[in-house]
């Protein structure tokens, strides 16, 4: 074999090695971007699934006061009731009071 064959397969062989080195380089940088690219991805989902709770939270708290202001609205209605029977009872229960202390 030639001196010039032995210097291009060595030099065929140093080029391939560090193509190698260079293609390792490569895939290590891309898996490194890809795990980032990930991570940001996951934070996004992550930031935007907070967000959807918070502003879910915010609805069904304001949805409940709305009840229950219904529910203290019908509650003061039925007590404004029941208070205006009592009170109607108590004329009558008044004035069967005095005619029995009147007819005695």
């Amino acid at each position: 074999m030639s001196f010039e064959a032995i210097t291009m397969i060595s030099q065929a062989e140093e080029t391939a090695r560090k193509e190698c080195l260079q293609a390792a380089a490569n895939a290590r940088a891309a898996e490194e971007k890809a795990l980032e690219e990930g991570k940001n991805s996951v934070a996004a989902a992550v930031a935007r699934a907070r967000e959807e709770i918070q502003n879910k939270q915010a609805e069904l708290e304001a949805e409940a006061h709305a009840r229950a202001k219904v529910l203290e609205e019908e509650t003061e209605k039925q007590k404004a009731a029941m208070r205006a029977g009592a009170e109607k009872k108590l004329d009558a229960a008044a004035m069967l009071i005095v005619e029995r202390i009147v007819n005695s």
